[in-house]
């Protein structure tokens, strides 16, 4: 039976997506957080509640376990970063400086996660979910295990409070995420996710595609139609 809460670091993304309802699966009360940085693809943002409702509609205890949502502003980590993700600049593969993809944005996920910890702290939520993967991702040094692992500790130290980090999918590749969604809520959440959770770094929502919108050429594209294709090879 589920229970306790948790507050999900949901972007509209894929990833974040499938936590929420990895999430909403194993906790009674479930908030959501969501970031504005002045991401190229703020498109995303657009699709979190669309995201959520359908999410309510798709069983009814994830409607009745879903709380509030909380959009949080944080401009200023898009104003000093000079990246692909805040700056309309071509994306670059193989990587750029310090052997890094120009996609990575310093610093992202420690604020997420201190801006989250902020935020559950007087709520009483001490379960924070974010959807970190070092399995399929771009060499983003706060993806890693190690990392967020050394943030719980600082976190739960700084606030002088028990936070545990929940990362479903650390050790999963976007194949295995495609199949974990359909476990967790059959091809309803599946459609959920290709209709609606968005991906892609441009921003692009005109070109559909069988695992959903984007441009079908940025890396995260890519990444995702590559899970997508891995996956569907080995169903019946």
């Amino acid at each position: 039976m589920a229970n306790g809460s948790a507050l999900v670091l949901f972007s509209g993304g894929q990833d974040s997506t499938v936590c929420l309802a990895w999430a909403l699966e194993r906790y009674a009360h479930v908030e959501t957080v969501g970031f504005a940085y002045g991401q190229r693809h703020a498109v995303e943002l657009k699709q979190r509640p669309l995201i959520r409702r359908a999410l309510a509609d798709c069983r009814p205890s994830w409607g009745t376990r879903l709380g509030d949502d909380h959009p949080l502003e944080l401009a200023t980590l898009g104003a000093i970063s000079t990246t692909a993700l805040t700056r309309e600049a071509a994306i670059t593969v193989p990587p750029g400086e310090q052997g890094l993809p120009n996609t990575f944005v310093p610093g992202r996920n420690l604020l997420f996660f201190t801006y989250a910890a902020a935020l559950a702290y007087p709520r009483g939520i001490r379960t924070l979910v974010g959807g970190m993967c070092e399995t399929d991702y771009s060499g983003y040094p706060d993806c890693r295990a190690a990392t967020i692992e050394a943030l719980n500790v600082a976190l739960s130290l700084g606030m002088d409070a028990p936070f545990v980090i929940e990362t479903p999918l650390m050790r999963v590749d976007k194949a295995a995420t495609w199949a974990l969604a359909e476990r967790i809520g059959g091809a309803s959440l599946v459609g959920i996710i290709v209709e609606h959770a968005h991906t892609c770094y441009v921003g692009d929502r005109s070109r559909r595609h069988a695992w959903g919108f984007g441009c079908g050429a940025c890396p995260a594209c890519r990444l995702r139609a590559k899970g997508w294709e891995r996956w569907q090879s080995t169903k019946p």
